[in-house]
């Protein structure tokens, strides 16, 4: 028993040993092997690799893919003119050489990220003292972040290259700080306030214009239409009168007998109506009192 329990256990370090010797790079990344501190292999090939087991060698990766670097704060910048602006930003980048990125910068890729953002804001800063907020949101933005790019360039190819590749800067957004956009919409909508208004006042006025011209419209052609009208009924009530004495100038005795006729029609409207007369001294009852008599027969031709 004790020989296959040592067998057993020597089997099993050996797996353990075996297993600590080999390991896999993947293809978006880089393998560093090291040696008591010291990089002794950069792998840049993917596929299984051997290394001698710990404490003698040790592996770690960095990450070869295209990395972007957003914007980390949003600090006010100064432009030319001493305006307060906040920008937003990003930088596409990629670790080319993994010795001198280790060396000068870190092991992994948030350190290259710190200090990469450093160095663009620094950028960026410089960069927008020179211009003005138009210039800024005009065609010259792209001025901007091309030389932005440059110095960013510049500052990790120094003495110390840090082994990284700056593939595009790039600005997303540019806008003042809180307390002037909040200031410059007070503005803007005092301004479209007062635009608004100016329209309504306007609009008014023509309303008011408008109406006035359709009163005197209405004015007119009412008037012109009781003017025709009384016009049409006055040759009506000339042309009636006309008919009427040529019809009563052929009978006058029935012209009289008729309009006693109507007078008695327009004096009693209602059973009630009462006239307090003197039959025998006044003519109004004239007619009454004569009878059918009273009138005489119209003269035959």
């Amino acid at each position: 028993m004790n020989r296959v329990g040592f067998i057993a256990a020597s089997a099993l370090i050996v797996l353990v040993l075996l297993s600590s010797m080999f390991f896999v790079v993947d293809q978006r990344q880089f393998g560093m092997v090291y040696a008591f501190g010291q990089i002794k292999e950069v792998i840049t090939e993917p596929g299984l690799h051997v290394k001698l087991p710990p404490p003698f060698q040790n592996v770690s990766y960095l990450d070869k893919r295209l990395l972007t670097l957003d914007s980390m704060d949003t600090e006010p910048m100064l432009t030319a003119e001493k305006q307060r602006v906040v920008i937003d930003w990003y930088v596409r980048w990629r670790v080319s050489e993994p010795t001198d990125y280790i060396r000068n910068v870190g092991l992994d890729e948030n350190a290259g990220a710190l200090q990469l953002n450093r160095v663009v804001r620094n950028a960026f800063q410089e960069e927008i003292n020179k211009r003005t907020v138009k210039e800024l949101l005009s065609l010259q933005r792209e001025a901007l972040m091309a030389d932005v790019k440059k110095e960013v360039i510049e500052a990790v190819r120094g003495a110390k290259p840090w082994g990284i590749d700056v593939v595009d800067v790039r600005i997303t957004r540019v806008d003042y700080v809180e307390a002037i956009t909040e200031s410059v919409y007070r503005r803007m909508e005092a301004e479209r306030k007062r635009v608004a208004n100016e329209l309504r006042s306007t609009g008014a006025a023509e309303g008011e214009k408008i109406r006035a011209d359709a009163d005197r419209q209405r004015e007119i052609t009412i008037a012109g239409a009781y003017r025709d009208a009384q016009k049409i009924k006055g040759e009506g009530d000339a042309e009636a009168a006309r008919i009427y004495a040529e019809a009563f100038g052929r009978d006058p005795q029935f012209a009289q007998f008729y309009r006693s006729l109507e007078a008695y029609k327009a004096s009693f409207h209602n059973k009630s109506d009462v006239l307090v007369l003197d039959p025998a001294a006044s003519d109004f009852f004239k007619v009454m009192r004569g009878g059918a008599g009273a009138v005489a027969a119209p003269a035959r031709k």
